[in-house]
């Protein structure tokens, strides 16, 4: 409405049966505004609450490795899940070990997975990628009236990821580990991955 003084702003607001609010008190000349001023204060309050809602937005992160068994899988699913219910992104790492080094190509296969059992809930931001001895990727929440959760029942608070403790145990071990170190029995990795079947709960 241009600059005017304070009093026939003030006017102007009266004849219109609203209210003037001063929304740059520091400016020069002062902003202000001719608004309902409870339906003003409510679409600021509902603005800074969204603000406050994206800002918290954090990046969790779930651990695979090529040999996760099942029932350890539904669980990491499970919290996943409850991860980006939330409203947080969901990194999914998987650390090759030992003998896996040599088949990269089970630790995509698992990811892939990850991604087709998590589809009712996640968007793929970052696609799997090989870093050194691991693949990594980025999750992000679908909308929330879009997200429907599928490993809820697996979803365990007392569950020790024991792959969060054996990484830093190896992460600086030799690439070439013997067949007795970090993949167990020594038995070849080839079919190891556990059938798809095996892992995804049945509706």
């Amino acid at each position: 409405m241009g600059v005017m003084s304070s009093r026939d702003a003030y006017l102007k607001a009266q004849s219109l049966g609203l209210d003037l609010v001063e929304i740059a008190p520091n400016a020069e000349p002062p902003v202000c505004k001719i608004v309902d001023y409870g339906k003003w204060k409510y679409e600021q309050a509902k603005l800074k609450k969204n603000q406050k809602s994206k800002s918290a937005t954090r990046l969790k992160e779930v651990k695979f490795r090529v040999r996760t068994e099942p029932h350890d899988y539904n669980i990491k699913m499970a919290r996943a899940e409850k991860f980006l219910d939330t409203g947080h992104k969901v990194r999914v790492q998987l650390q090759f070990r030992g003998r896996e080094n040599a088949h990269k190509e089970l630790g995509f296969v698992v990811m892939k997975r990850v991604i087709e059992d998590l589809k009712t809930m996640a968007q793929l931001d970052q696609e799997p990628r090989l870093s050194g001895r691991a693949i990594g990727m980025t999750l992000s929440p679908l909308p929330q009236h879009k997200r429907k959760p599928r490993f809820t029942k697996f979803h365990d608070e007392d569950y020790i990821d024991e792959d969060d403790e054996e990484q830093e145990d190896h992460d600086d071990g030799p690439d070439d580990a013997g067949p007795d170190d970090a993949t167990g029995d020594g038995a070849p990795l080839v079919g190891e991955v556990p059938a798809a079947s095996d892992a995804v709960p049945q509706e």
